[in-house]
Formats: C-alpha cells, sequence, structure tokens
C-alpha cells in the first residue's frame, strides 16, 4: 500500500469538478447542486454527457471512467465532487489510473456508493479522500454541512474538529478514519482495495437495510479479521434500517452486540451518510473517538495547504 499522501488544499474561487461514476443523475438535483456550489464561490465544470443514461448507470463504464480521470488529468480542476452515489463506482475502479490520482493530488468528494472509490483510493493511490456531500443534496443540504464541506477541504476548519454522536460503548481511542458505506466496506473484502481496519476508526453509514442485513454484513467483516484489527467504530446516519416484521433488534443494538465485546469505543448517531446534516470526514486522516464524551475528534487536516 502506497503510503498516505494529502491532496492539495482549495480556496473559494477554485474550479469544482462534477464526475457521475455510478447512478443517473437527477438534472434539476444536479443544477440545484451546482447552484449551491456556485453561490458559494465556486466555479464548476463537467462533461456534457453527464446526465447519460444505461438502466441503472450514468452512460457505460468507460465513459464513466474516461469522466472520471479527465477530471483528474484537467489542470483547470482543482477538487472531483460526485453528482450522486446509486451504484456503479466498483464497475470503473480496475479502469483507473492510480499513479495519476496521486500525482495529481485533487480531493475527491462523495458518500454511498462512492465509498468504493474512496477505498480504492486510499489502497491503490494512497491518497486522503472526503466522504461527504454531493450534488444531489442540492438544496437539502443543511448550512452546516456546506460550511463543514469549504473548510474541511480549504484546511480552514478548526482542529480539532469535534463532531457528536451518542457514546454507547467503551471508552477512548486514537486512530485513523476509514470506512463509509457499510455495504461497500463489506464488499471491498478479497480485492485489491479491501477495506485496511489495522489501528483504524471504522466509520460506517447505511440506507434501506433491514437490521438482519447489517448484521450479516457486521459478521462478515468479523470472520475477516477486520473488527478484531480495529481500535473503535463511529456510526453514521442509519436511514431507513427498520424491519416492520421484526422490529426489535434495532440497527443500532445489532451493532452494539456485535461491537461491544471487542472492547473498543462505539459512538452512534454521528452526523454522516444520507442525511442533510453530512458533514465531512477526511478519510485517512488521524482522530480520537470517545465513548464517554460521544464524540469523535478529527486531530489533523485532511488537505495539505500551500507554504
Amino acid at each position: 500500500m502506497p503510503r498516505l499522501i494529502k491532496p492539495r488544499a482549495i480556496e473559494r474561487g477554485a474550479c469544482i469538478g462534477i464526475a457521475a461514476p455510478g447512478g443517473p443523475v437527477d438534472p434539476e438535483k444536479l443544477a440545484g447542486g451546482e447552484a449551491l456550489l456556485q453561490a458559494a464561490g465556486f466555479e464548476t465544470l463537467r462533461r456534457d454527457d453527464l446526465l447519460a443514461r444505461q438502466g441503472y448507470l450514468a452512460g457505460d463504464d468507460a465513459r464513466r471512467a474516461a469522466e472520471l480521470m479527465e477530471l483528474v488529468a484537467n489542470p483547470r480542476v482543482d477538487a472531483i465532487f460526485c453528482a450522486r452515489g446509486g451504484y456503479g463506482c466498483d464497475r470503473i475502479l480496475e479502469a483507473l489510473d492510480a499513479a495519476a490520482v496521486r500525482a495529481a493530488r485533487k480531493p475527491l468528494v462523495g458518500y454511498s456508493d462512492v465509498t468504493a472509490l474512496l477505498l480504492w483510493q486510499r489502497r491503490c493511490a494512497g491518497l486522503v479522500g472526503f466522504h461527504g456531500p454531493m450534488l444531489e443534496n442540492g438544496a437539502a443540504l443543511a448550512p452546516e454541512a456546506l460550511e463543514s464541506l469549504v473548510a474541511a477541504l480549504s484546511g480552514s476548519a478548526p482542529i480539532p474538529t469535534r463532531l457528536t454522536g451518542v457514546g454507547r460503548a467503551g471508552t477512548v481511542a486514537d486512530g485513523r478514519l476509514v470506512g463509509g458505506n457499510l455495504m461497500l466496506v463489506a464488499s471491498s473484502l478479497g480485492t485489491r482495495w479491501e477495506v485496511d481496519t489495522r489501528g483504524a476508526i471504522l466509520l460506517i453509514e447505511e440506507v434501506g437495510e433491514r437490521p438482519y442485513r447489517i448484521d450479516r454484513m457486521l459478521q462478515q467483516l468479523r470472520s475477516a479479521g477486520k473488527l478484531a484489527a480495529l481500535v473503535g467504530v463511529g456510526v453514521g446516519d442509519l436511514s431507513g434500517c427498520v424491519d416492520e416484521r421484526y422490529p426489535l433488534p434495532s440497527a443500532e443494538d445489532v451493532i452494539e452486540e456485535i461491537v461491544r465485546p471487542l472492547g473498543v469505543p462505539l459512538v452512534t448517531g454521528l452526523p454522516m451518510g444520507h442525511v442533510p446534516a453530512n458533514r465531512t470526514w477526511p478519510v485517512g486522516a488521524r482522530a480520537t473517538i470517545d465513548a464517554k464524551r460521544g464524540e469523535i475528534r478529527i486531530l489533523e487536516h485532511g488537505v495539505q495547504r500551500a507554504q
């Protein structure tokens, strides 16, 4: 695995390249997201065929991979934001150029299915990425989430940055942030971009998965030795993760049952995932998880500012 480096910080006025590496993009949501970025002082750039559709994909694999690598190579583009997640990011990973991504050092932002891209970037390119809002959030994005995004990418966020939730088990631990969407984290097992949890704080969020399916994914990670290697677990939003037939245990209860025997800190209810308050998390940055306070403190910027 390459030595971890940070992307270059950006400033207001920077050019944001927009990619659709997964599912097809809603033009109204895209327009809302672009307007939000432009109102915040950024320029946006995207390919004319970003709205392409091929079933449940934003065009074929070749189009989506080429789009992403063009944004990486374009000297005018300072950072890359994903328009949405959906499904499809893992289909293009083998076509990406890790050396070019590392050399360009551009912040990549997204969540949900974009977790696959963030895992690939960490393991194959050795570059910090950002689990954060996408353009599909548009006008629904909470002001504090946009502020968090701009602060994270400019390197102006106060350090440490405190993000609060509910402490459920364990005490305090330090480690690097890894993870994202639980389904994509579990699906990475056996690939070149398999999640590395050694000494890490595992962040997870999910949407629409019933508690028994969350149980199954965590059991898969446990059997692969990934849970024994981590130092803490932070849980974001679990939107729609309920089962009318089996209302108990809840998704949070399932996670606690599996994590508590590990003896590591567990904090749930963090502002991460499919919610308007989705904050920006630098994947690869050092952090402290404190179950007593019910918070994660990010200890370093995820970008490198010019000297």
